[in-house]
């Protein structure tokens, strides 16, 4: 028998424990772990990665919302379904959190965004942690009769139908979606009370998200302009929830250089660098209040998986120890985990 609601609290739900902790920062990454070229990716080898990414350490794996292909966009995502590939790949790893970024809530009935949700939340173990957004790709809209103009609206009802449907037996709920009469339920529930996270404003305030979401997903940013707007956010949450902690969630492309000691060079929402860089800057993020990074290596020069590797053995174990955590894969060696927090905050 499934089993329904064992835990109570998102900060217990096993996804979002390995993810999220008060003044830590945990690495994720998104499918397809893979550099490529065009739009389209291999998608070869990516069960095996999976593993290895669990096994170095990392905290999550991602993946995205792309349903059809629009060539001016330059990317498919892990091309296959979510939530097909999210049962795929959950049947091949134990640990990892699983987590989507973001489901398009205005092209998908609430109910079946639910159920799929609470499916592969249970069949995981409670590894699922649910981003959510309201769309970036126009050409999409009309293709499934959706008006674009109306989708802050329909992202707000469909979170707050999932949301019922997900923690209340036999809810009731009148929305564009459908109505419902505490005549029927949805099932299966999730493992736990289900973390959902925003993606950007998805057409809403920033109270109202700090108020209904779990947490929040937003873009790089120098690490100035993100240390405000990481105070921003916890400004929100504890006027919402005095008190709670929501964590602030970031991507990052990440061209990573043969060579350790190379300086930073800009790439599309991210950089070009060496290791050195990337443990500073990421543990600039740290210091300002990031809790979790989604590294993309779309447009990495090297072979992905030998990213994720060196990254793993040399970046997350030193990250780990300057948090005061024992890293889960890799070498340690104190020295090289020393970092003056003042000089971080200069970087990039």
């Amino acid at each position: 028998m499934l089993k329904v609601n064992p835990v109570a609290t998102v900060d217990e739900a096993p996804g979002f424990r390995r993810m999220f902790r008060p003044g830590r920062l945990t690495l994720g990454v998104f499918f397809p772990i893979e550099a490529f070229t065009g739009d389209e990716p291999s998608m070869r080898d990516q069960e095996r990665l999976a593993q290895r990414a669990q096994a170095l350490g990392y905290a999550a794996l991602w993946v995205r919302d792309v349903p059809l292909r629009d060539p001016s966009f330059g990317d498919l995502g892990q091309i296959h379904d979510p939530w097909v590939y999210l049962g795929w790949i959950a049947a091949h790893t134990r640990t990892i959190a699983l987590a989507t970024g973001s489901i398009v809530l205005p092209l998908r009935h609430p109910l079946h965004v639910a159920k799929a949700a609470a499916s592969v939340d249970q069949l995981s173990g409670g590894r699922l942690v649910l981003g959510v957004a309201s769309g970036d790709r126009p050409v999409e809209f009309p293709a499934f009769g959706v008006d674009i103009e109306r989708r802050a609206v329909l992202f707000r009802e469909y979170f707050e139908v999932i949301r019922s449907v997900l923690e209340r037996e036999y809810p009731t709920f009148t929305s564009t979606a459908g109505v419902l009469t505490a005549n029927a339920d949805l099932v299966p529930k999730p493992f736990g009370r289900l973390p959902m996270l925003v993606t950007g404003s998805s057409g809403q305030p920033l109270p109202w998200i700090a108020g209904h979401a779990d947490g929040w997903i937003t873009y790089p940013r120098g690490i100035d302009r993100q240390a405000e707007t990481v105070e921003r956010w916890r400004g929100e949450v504890n006027a919402a929830r005095p008190g709670a902690f929501k964590p602030f969630v970031q991507s990052l492309y990440v061209d990573l250089a043969d060579d350790p000691h190379l300086p930073p060079t800009p790439i599309h929402l991210g950089f070009r660098a060496g290791q050195h860089f990337l443990l500073r800057f990421l543990d600039s993020l740290r210091v300002v209040g990031v809790n979790h990074v989604i590294l993309n290596f779309k447009y990495g020069a090297r072979p992905a998986s030998e990213v994720l590797e060196e990254i793993g053995t040399e970046v997350l174990p030193p990250l780990a120890y300057a948090q005061g955590d024992k890293p889960v894969g890799g070498e340690l060696e104190p020295s090289d985990a020393e970092v003056d927090d003042d000089t971080l905050a200069r970087q990039h």
